[in-house]
């Protein structure tokens, strides 16, 4: 912490104003109240603490639970809000839509390193924690950079203008892409002994850097390999794209770094509860007894709370009258979770001649399926809180027809007369924000406290970025590219039979698209479908602005997904008949779902700003833009 210029000057106009309305030395001469000099901060442990957990909390993240929407920008969600309905109508992402260029934090890390470094009334093991703990805070950050910006200037001091009319000196040219995944790669491995290898998982830690260096050596190992099927997709000088010669050493410096976590012992896959799909849930809510989480951003300790529980709890479900329902699961996501055999179908919905396949209870249709399915998304006639969640469209009748209403929960007559409610209290109803218009609403996160979904408590559930799960993953993928599917299986097969499925794979089944779908299932609405599609060089190919139909093979990991399609529950409606007041199901696509998204090859990298290129003329210009 320094002061300011701006603190500088109004603590001397302070003193100018009060000298001329007295003359008392012994009042002039006291030491401020109100201002913490720098010298102050660094003799004091808690003052340092309190200024690196400001740096903590200015790490950036793209998808997290204080901004849901972004989270319904690609095919896992649909935007049940009016003012977010856009996102499912504007074909092309923005070449700026995750970019960034946040030299101001990476300036404050480097003060705040520069300050500890010459903090000697510190006890020497803490302040080299406090140092090690800054540099994998800016190591995040350089992380967040290359993989929106690709290689961005690498500075690693905090640098001062001396007002001589000439800032060249100050005007770094674009590190290669590579060179900053190697910062990112070294820098874990130069700190971690300065880490504890448990503790807190608000602080960095030692499994906190491994788990950084894994993730960060396999983008750039995806890199390097799958980016030569874009060759487009880079510059001359390398500041974009990875020489394919490297990926090979990155994967395995990804392997190594994900096992010597394992290797630690700390950490565990959580196990707690015999429901697979319950203890699913779990890993994202329960704080004690939870060895899998690495690293999070617990808001508890930060004395904060979020709104993530008011805008995404079912609409029948709220605590007060807030919103709720604006996160709605698609059903590309939902058919993606595969069957406890291993194999892969649609959701059922009509048998072999085209005609509707009738279900005893809405639930039903989902039977059989990976238990995080439900331990994801809250399905249509299932519980949460102890409360049925009352998802249904309306009554089909024999003939086809649809009795419903306009109105949650609303009621009419029924064609025998009778008096009846016609449509769910939670939809879906089209074009109703704020319900689960495409017949889903999101579990995975959601509070399960009582009184999180009120604006005077609101939740605490932790945002986590790094758990055990995906260094397992991370490890399988790793160890597929460098040819050893044995070991590839055996991590993959670890978080699956956690999960609840109870045929392993074999390492022949062990494939690129089994690497792309148990990532998707697994890690869906933690930030990573957009960052592992553009490494792996297929988010044009499967965000390719075509408008084609659900497809109906989830196992092709690959395939067009460029709409939010949902899933419509129908109470049947044919008195006299076996199938009277069972259920049916109809596929559809929202009404605001009217423009297929398109990812351009100017998105693997996002723009730089004109402000930067005008100030910087050695900053080149990312590709295709």
């Amino acid at each position: 912490m320094r002061l300011t210029m701006k603190k500088i000057i109004l603590s001397i106009c302070a003193c100018v104003a009060l000298f001329t309305a007295c003359n008392d030395e012994e009042f002039l001469t006291r030491e401020p109240q109100d201002i913490l000099l720098e010298d102050q901060v660094w003799e004091s442990e808690d003052l340092v603490l309190s200024v690196l957990a400001d740096l903590y909390n200015r790490i950036p993240d793209y998808q997290q639970l204080e901004s849901w929407w972004n989270y319904t920008n690609f095919d896992e969600a649909f935007a049940s809000n009016a003012g977010d309905y856009w996102r499912h109508q504007n074909q092309d992402y923005g070449y700026g839509d995750w970019g960034m260029w946040d030299y101001g934090f990476i300036r404050d890390l480097n003060l705040f390193i520069e300050s500890a470094e010459a903090a000697d009334q510190l006890d020497p093991n803490v302040r080299d924690r406090f140092i090690a703990e800054a540099k994998f805070i800016r190591a995040m950050s350089y992380f967040e950079h290359v993989k929106r910006m690709g290689g961005v200037p690498l500075i690693l001091e905090s640098l001062e203008y001396d007002y001589s009319g000439d800032p060249t000196y100050l005007q770094y040219p674009r590190a290669k892409e590579h060179e900053i995944y190697d910062f990112v790669i070294e820098e874990m491995e130069a700190i971690k002994g300065d880490l504890p290898d448990g503790g807190t998982v608000s602080r960095a830690t030692m499994g906190a850097a491994l788990a950084l260096e894994a993730r960060a050596a396999l983008y750039a190992a995806s890199i390097a390999k799958y980016g030569q099927n874009t060759p487009n997709v880079s510059l001359p000088g390398e500041e974009v794209g990875i020489p394919a010669s490297m990926a090979d050493g990155y994967y395995t410096t990804a392997l190594d770094a994900a096992e010597e976590l394992m290797g630690m012992g700390t950490y565990q896959l959580y196990n707690n509860d015999p429901d697979p799909a319950e203890n699913f849930t779990n890993i994202f809510l329960n704080k004690s007894a939870n060895n899998e989480v690495i690293f999070a951003k617990d808001y508890l300790v930060q004395a904060r709370t979020h709104y993530f529980t008011i805008e995404t709890i079912p609409r029948s479900l709220r605590e007060e009258n807030t919103v709720g329902g604006k996160l709605n699961p698609s059903l590309n996501l939902v058919q993606s979770f595969e069957l406890l055999d291993n194999t892969f179908a649609p959701l059922p919905t009509t048998d072999e001649n085209g005609d509707p396949i009738y279900y005893d209870e809405p639930e039903d249709i989902f039977a059989g399926r990976d238990p995080r399915l439900a331990g994801t998304v809250i399905l249509p006639g299932t519980t949460f809180r102890g409360s049925e969640v009352d998802i249904w469209a309306g009554w089909r009748t024999a003939d086809g027809g649809l009795i419903t209403s306009d109105q949650l929960g609303g009621r009419g007559e029924l064609p025998n007369g009778e008096s009846a409610q016609l449509v769910g209290f939670d939809g879906p109803i089209p074009n109703l924000e704020w319900s689960a218009q495409n017949g889903f609403y999101i579990r995975k996160f959601v509070d399960t406290q009582v009184g999180s979904g009120q604006r005077g408590t609101r939740s605490s559930v932790w945002w986590i970025r790094f758990r055990y799960a995906e260094v397992l993953l991370n490890a399988a993928e790793a160890a597929f590219e460098l040819g050893d599917n044995a070991k590839a299986a055996e991590y993959m097969n670890q978080v699956r039979r956690r999960a609840g499925m109870p045929v392993d794979l074999a390492p022949s089944e062990i494939t690129f698209d089994r690497i792309i779908h148990e990532r998707r299932v697994e890690l869906s609405f933690e930030n990573h479908i957009l960052w592992d599609y553009k490494r792996w060089r297929i988010a044009h190919q499967v965000w390719n602005g075509e408008a084609v139909p659900l497809t109906n093979d989830p196992s092709e990991s690959q395939a067009i997904s460029t709409r939010v399609f949902g899933l419509n529950p129908y109470k049947v409606y044919a008195p006299g008949t076996a199938n009277h007041e069972k259920w049916v199901f109809e596929e559809f696509l929202p009404t605001p779902v009217f423009n297929p998204h398109r990812f351009r090859l100017g998105n693997y990298y996002s723009r730089i700003g004109d402000d930067v290129l005008n100030g910087n003329p050695k900053i080149v210009r990312n590709p295709n833009h």
